[in-house]
C-alpha cells in the first residue's frame, strides 16, 4: 500500500510537469530548424564586402577626355551674381578650381563640381578615403556603427537589401516587433590592428644566462625533466633534487632555468617544419593568471597529433586565434587536398579563417567545420566528433600538467610554461597512437640516451635556430 501511494504521487507530479510543458513551452519551437533561424546567424560570418578603390582625377586631363569621348566642352561657370565660394576651394575628386564650382543648394553649404558632377562640402569632405566598403548583396555603402578594441563593425543599412529581406522573411509575424534582437543585416568587421605583422615567437628577455657558476647544464636539464615531464611543482622539483641527488637548488632557480630554456627552445618549436596532414583541429581552454581567466589556444594536426599552433592571451577575441593560425599555416604555400579545419561553434574561427584568406591573397581558402555541442545532433557532428575529441583530450592533458602550478603570476610565466610543455609534447612525450613514440621524431633529439640529454639537445637546436634567425635565415635547424 505504501509503494502504491508513492507511485500515485509520482504519477501526479508527471502529469503536472506535462501540463506545465504544454502550457508554457511551445512545441513548434522544438520542431523549428535552428540552422534557418536568424537567432543562430550570430554565430555565422558574412562573406567579404566589395572594396571599391577611388582613383584620383585631374580636371585638366578629364575635360579633354570628355571632349574627345563625347564631344562635350565644359566651359567655366557663367555667374550672374557674386559667389562667396573661397578662392582656394577645389573639388576633392578632380581638383577643379573655383571657376568650375557653384553652389548646389543655395546657402546650405553644398558645392557642385561642373566637371565631374561631384557634390561635396567645403568643410567636411567624404573623399579623404581611398577605398570604400560596399555590401556584396546590394552594393550599398557600409556604415560604421560600432568601434571595438581591435576592429570596427560596418553594417549595411539598406532597407531593400536582398540579404536583409531574405532574413526578415524567416521571422514569425508575432516576432516582427522584436526583430532588432536578430541579426538581419549584413555585417563586416574591419580590423584596425594588423595581426599578421606581430611576432609569434616573442618571449620575455629578462631570463638568466646559460653561464653556470655553481650548477651545470645537466642539473638544468634535470630540473626540466622533473618540472615539465613529471609535472612537479617548482618546490617539489627542488625537494626531489635534494632527496634523490643531494643537489641544492632553490625553487626560484628552477623557475629561472625554465624561463631560460623556454627562451631558447620556443623559436625552434614555433618554426619547426612539421609534417602536416589534411585535417587540423582547434580549441581554446582557460587558465588562471592572478586569479583571473586567461586563455590558451591549441591547433593540432589530426594525423601526427603534433601541436602546430598555440597562443596565450588575456581575451577570447579573434586576435589570438589569428596568431595561432599563423603559426599553424606558416610553412604552407597551398592547402592539402580535401583539407578540413575542425573547431567548435565559436565565431572567432570563421572570422580568423576569413582574415587568413584575405591576407594570403586567396591561397588559404578554407571553411571551418563546426562540431557544436556535446552530442551528435547533426550529420557534421556525427562525422567529425572524433577529431573534436582529440583536441579536447589535448586540453585535459595540458590541464593535468598545469594543475600543480595553481595558476600563474603573469602572462610571461604562462607563455614560457606553455612553450616548454609544447616542446615536451611534440618531441619528447611518448604517444600511444605512435606506438609510444613522440609525435615528432627528430633525428638529433632521438640521439640523446636519456631525457636530460634530450632537453640539452633541444636547447642546442633552439640556440642554432636563434642564430639562423638573427642572420636572416628562416630555415629551422634539425
Amino acid at each position: 500500500l505504501y509503494l502504491l501511494q508513492i507511485i500515485q504521487d509520482l504519477y501526479k507530479q508527471n502529469c503536472w510537469l506535462v501540463s506545465f510543458i504544454c502550457r508554457y513551452i511551445p512545441l513548434k519551437q522544438w520542431a523549428y530548424d535552428d540552422s534557418h533561424s536568424p537567432k543562430y546567424q550570430k554565430f555565422k560570418i558574412d562573406k567579404l564586402p566589395v572594396i571599391l578603390y577611388h582613383e584620383s582625377w585631374d580636371y585638366r586631363d578629364y575635360i579633354p577626355y570628355l571632349e574627345w569621348r563625347y564631344g562635350k566642352k565644359i566651359p567655366p561657370v557663367r555667374r550672374r551674381s557674386a559667389c562667396d565660394i573661397s578662392d582656394d576651394c577645389t573639388c576633392p575628386r578632380c581638383n577643379a578650381p573655383k571657376p568650375f564650382l557653384y553652389k548646389n543648394n543655395g546657402s546650405k553649404g553644398q558645392v557642385l563640381c561642373k566637371v565631374c558632377q561631384n557634390r561635396f562640402s567645403p568643410i567636411e569632405s567624404r573623399f579623404t578615403k581611398k577605398t570604400s566598403l560596399r555590401c556584396p548583396y546590394c552594393t550599398y555603402i557600409l556604415s560604421p556603427i560600432k568601434n571595438r578594441k581591435h576592429f570596427v563593425i560596418h553594417k549595411c543599412i539598406n532597407p531593400k537589401c536582398p540579404y536583409y529581406l531574405r532574413n526578415l522573411k524567416k521571422i514569425d509575424k508575432a516576432d516582427l516587433n522584436d526583430r532588432y534582437k536578430y541579426k538581419l543585416h549584413y555585417i563586416y568587421r574591419e580590423f584596425t590592428i594588423d595581426f599578421f605583422k606581430m611576432d609569434i615567437t616573442s618571449l620575455p628577455k629578462n631570463a638568466s644566462s646559460l653561464k653556470f657558476t655553481k650548477n651545470n647544464a645537466y642539473i638544468m636539464s634535470l630540473c626540466l625533466t622533473m618540472h615539465v615531464n613529471l609535472g612537479l611543482s617548482l618546490r617539489k622539483t627542488s625537494q626531489a633534487l635534494k632527496d634523490l641527488y643531494n643537489i641544492s637548488v632553490s625553487h626560484q632557480m628552477v623557475a629561472n632555468y625554465c624561463k631560460t630554456a623556454a627562451v631558447c627552445i620556443k623559436p625552434f618549436v614555433d618554426t619547426y617544419p612539421y609534417e602536416k596532414g589534411n585535417v587540423f583541429t582547434a580549441d581554446e581552454t582557460y587558465i588562471k593568471i592572478r586569479g583571473k581567466k586567461g586563455f590558451i589556444w591549441f591547433i593540432m594536426d589530426a594525423v601526427t597529433r603534433a601541436i602546430i599552433g598555440y597562443q596565450v592571451s588575456d581575451n577570447r577575441g579573434v586576435g589570438p586565434c589569428i596568431m595561432a593560425m599563423r603559426m599553424a599555416f606558416q610553412h604552407l604555400t597551398e592547402l592539402p587536398k580535401k583539407f578540413r579545419f575542425i573547431a567548435d561553434g565559436y565565431s572567432a574561427y570563421p572570422l580568423a579563417a576569413q582574415q587568413m584568406f584575405l591576407h594570403s591573397g586567396g591561397k588559404l581558402n578554407f571553411d571551418i567545420t563546426q562540431v557544436i555541442g556535446l552530442t551528435n545532433d547533426d550529420e557534421v557532428s556525427t562525422e567529425f566528433r572524433t577529431f573534436k575529441q582529440m583536441i579536447e583530450r589535448l586540453n585535459r592533458t595540458y590541464k593535468l600538467s598545469y594543475r600543480p602550478t595553481n595558476g600563474f603570476d603573469n602572462y610571461d610565466g604562462a607563455n614560457y610554461d606553455l612553450a616548454l610543455w609544447v616542446a615536451y609534447y611534440n618531441f619528447l612525450r611518448p604517444h600511444k597512437e605512435h606506438k609510444f613514440r613522440p609525435p615528432v621524431e627528430d633525428e638529433i633529439i632521438q640521439n640523446g640516451d636519456s631525457m636530460p640529454a634530450k632537453w640539452q639537445l633541444l636547447i642546442l637546436l633552439g640556440q642554432k635556430t636563434i642564430l639562423n634567425m638573427q642572420s636572416g635565415k628562416t630555415a629551422c635547424c634539425s
